[in-house]
């Protein structure tokens, strides 16, 4: 079968059943996109070399890269694990870019050398794991295993966020990367954390983004200022975390106490509050003391 039809996932009979090929029943994929400082220029044989260094558990990964085509084409993977390359010679488009770059948190000459970038490479999981995170866990993998190629920046443009290519790099991370990809806060790269004004609202609105992939309602806040943008990234991220280890719920109406008098009341958006829409749920997490909860609750 030719890599054509193994990087679509098409289903036709193989006499070779190690060929990597992509799971044909995964509709919406998660995804990464890595940006890259000049044209690509990426071997099959140094992309699969990149892999096996990456980490212990990498040692078998392969990599397939189609031939003569004006576009990059491949396909990489271990053990379930499959991820699908596709790569253009151009920049990444300008608005999509912006809204992975601009509310990242790294410094802002370094998100301008991102901006110049030269081309990039869009990185979609199509292996048999089937747990979201181990899913992102593998993408940013792949990832690292690219920064030796001038990677600049790894994406995540449905989480709205970024980071700087060289925290996934292998000589960054050492020989626990895989666990470090694991344990990485939620919003740090799997989903994300935005601070934006609203015109006519006081105070700075505060959300999570990207939630929906592992099955959780994304959160928001209004907060006095930017500077309690830290405060708000670790509640979410602690939040998030703790519902998707305990397979915990929350809804609108629930409240969670957060500190020794403080207590977190989650709400729907109200009608008002149309810019926090989408694209999954979004609570609204208002602090109260202990006095302000409902008795009933």
């Amino acid at each position: 079968m030719s890599i054509f039809s193994r990087f679509f996932g098409r289903k036709e009979e193989s006499t070779d059943t190690t060929a990597l090929a992509a799971n044909p029943d995964i509709d919406q994929p998660l995804s990464l996109q890595v940006l890259f400082a000049a044209p690509l220029a990426i071997t099959e044989a140094a992309l699969t070399a990149a892999l096996r260094a990456y980490h212990p558990s990498m040692g078998q990964a392969r990599a397939e890269i189609a031939p003569d085509l004006p576009e990059f084409f491949g396909l990489a993977g271990w053990d379930k694990h499959v991820v699908r390359l596709v790569g253009f010679d151009a920049p990444y488009p300008k608005d999509a870019l912006e809204t992975c770059v601009a509310p990242a948190h790294y410094p802002g000459p370094v998100k301008d050398e991102i901006r110049g970038h030269a081309s990039h490479i869009i990185l979609y999981y199509a292996g048999h794991e089937t747990d979201p995170l181990e899913q992102y866990v593998a993408l940013a993998a792949v990832a690292g295993a690219l920064t030796g190629f001038k990677a600049m920046a790894v994406l995540n443009e449905h989480a709205h966020t970024s980071l700087p290519a060289g925290v996934f790099a292998a000589d960054s991370l050492g020989e626990e990367s895989m666990d470090l990809l694991r344990t990485l806060p939620l919003n740090m790269l799997y989903c994300g954390f935005v601070k934006y004004d609203v015109e006519g609202v006081q105070g700075v609105w505060m959300r999570t983004y990207g939630a929906d992939a592992f099955g959780l309602p994304d959160f928001a806040a209004l907060a006095s200022g930017h500077d309690q943008g830290e405060y708000y990234s670790n509640m979410f991220n602690n939040i998030m975390s703790y519902m998707l280890e305990s397979g915990a719920q929350l809804a609108a109406g629930h409240t969670m106490q957060i500190g020794e008098d403080a207590y977190m009341k989650l709400r729907e958006p109200a009608k008002e509050e149309y810019y926090l829409d989408g694209p999954g749920q979004v609570l609204v997490a208002e602090i109260i003391t202990a006095d302000q909860i409902n008795p009933q609750e």
